[in-house]
């Protein structure tokens, strides 16, 4: 989305700068800054200012500002009070520009690999832009929506919660037309305190929706179905396995762990060969087909963008070590459900020996001991060997070892009869483990 700078400074209360800068883009990172963006510094664990410099040094244009003096004149600036508000701000105005189906994705579990598909599906059809990752907070949201095109007609923000009221923000800033409610898990609840708190956050994306909006609600999930009653759209669609407005039933996983399965949906019935891998990602993808339904895809192009969808890094990847071994590697998250779910997946596949080579699962409050003694004790009943890297938690019965070296050794030389899932929390990094295989073939 382009802008000049007479316009980035009308947004932020400052219309006396000039009208002949082009901004083509906006981003707080400095290393990542392309010619001509709005570098705009955030203040966390390190001032954003302090990479200004770097930041027209790799092409910026201009920059925002809380300090009172300019860090770099070699390019314009703009003063404001809080350079995050400001963000918020630039999204707002950005989604007043755009003329398209916003959808807003949230949930407990599945709402990156939900985005992801939606992006497939509604992309044979129309120009669709959605955010980059799990780009999904109050940085991310505006990012998303200053990064769309102008001739983007559906535009997916996945939202993440922190707190009751996260969501609400996020869709002041959204403004979703669309909304998409996956499940809610008893995750984060270090955070949220409870299951129902849970429920409380993320329904609140129901609740933003205008009148002549769409809400798509996980019918296998009670406490998701049940956000209807708090939505003042006109229209709900549900989906779910064997029930639903959207349905997908008869799902055969193949030796490559991607499904097919019958989807019935409103506009009709059709087979589905999914190009992702896991069972679990038939939900998935039924609630990425209800948005193509709500936007009006075609049949034939929902199945066709699900037949070949690129999911965000780490997320039920699965490839072949040189010597033959299955990897996969889902390390970019985890709580008990979606550990639950890649069990399931490693379970399925063809193979002599199985291991699970396991991270801590962050922010579980109160339930952290039993929730990991859970996973380890759900795979340890299926046959699999459990490897718990820096994890206590997961208790007796599972080999502990403390670093991704320690994980290499321990799986030993790895042929073409075993197969390895890789999953963990983000903090636990397990996405170089799965890297470190596939290179080297796990050779100790």
């Amino acid at each position: 989305m382009r802008w000049s700078l007479q316009e980035i400074g009308s947004v932020l209360s400052d219309p006396h700068l000039p009208a002949d800068i082009s901004i083509t883009g906006v981003s707080i990172d400095s290393r990542a800054i392309t010619p001509g963006q709005l570098f705009v510094p955030i203040i966390a664990e390190r001032d954003g200012h302090e990479f200004v410099s770097a930041a027209i040094d790799n092409g910026a244009a201009a920059y925002l500002r809380s300090q009172d003096q300019p860090i770099d004149d070699r390019v314009p600036s703009i003063l404001v009070a809080d350079t995050s508000m400001a963000l918020l701000e630039l999204g707002r105005a950005a989604r007043n520009r755009l003329h398209a189906h916003v959808v807003g994705v949230t949930g407990s579990v599945g709402k990156t690999s939900v985005k992801d598909m939606i992006r497939a599906v509604t992309s044979t059809h129309v120009v669709t832009h959605a955010n980059t990752a799990s780009f999904n907070n109050e940085l991310g949201v505006p990012l998303t929506l200053l990064e769309a095109p102008e001739d983007a007609r559906v535009v997916v923000v996945e939202m993440g919660a922190r707190n009751v009221g996260h969501i609400e923000l996020l869709c002041g800033i959204a403004r979703p037309m669309i909304g998409v409610i996956t499940r809610v898990a008893a995750v984060h609840t270090e955070i949220f305190g409870s299951i129902e708190q849970v429920a409380q956050a993320k329904g609140e994306l129901a609740e933003a929706l205008p009148a002549e909006g769409t809400l798509v609600l996980n019918a296998d999930d009670p406490l998701v179905l049940a956000m209807a009653r708090r939505s003042g759209t006109h229209r709900t669609l549900s989906y779910g396995a064997e029930t639903g407005d959207v349905r997908f039933s008869n799902v055969v996983v193949g030796d490559d762990l991607k499904p097919s399965f019958d989807l019935t949906t409103p506009i009709g019935t059709a087979s589905v060969q999914l190009g992702v891998a896991g069972a679990h990602m038939a939900q998935n993808a039924a609630a990425a087909a209800a948005v193509g339904v709500a936007v009006g895809v075609p049949l034939d192009r929902i199945v066709q963008g699900l037949s070949a969808p690129t999911l965000s890094p780490h997320r039920m990847d699965v490839q072949r070590t040189a010597a033959g071994a299955v990897i996969i590697n889902d390390a970019y998250n985890a709580n008990p459900t979606s550990m639950a779910a890649a069990i399931d997946a490693l379970v399925s596949l063809a193979a002599d020996r199985r291991v699970a080579v396991l991270g801590v699962m962050g922010e579980l409050g109160e339930t952290e001991a039993e929730d990991h003694r859970g996973v380890a004790q759900l795979a340890i009943a299926a046959g699999i060997d459990v490897i718990a890297v820096d994890a206590p938690m997961y208790g007796d019965g599972v080999e502990h070892v403390d670093s991704i070296d320690s994980a290499v050794h321990a799986l030993g030389d790895l042929g073409h009869t075993d197969a390895v899932l890789v999953k963990g929390s983000r903090v636990a990094g397990l996405e170089r483990l799965a890297e470190r295989l596939l290179v080297d073939g796990a050779s100790s």
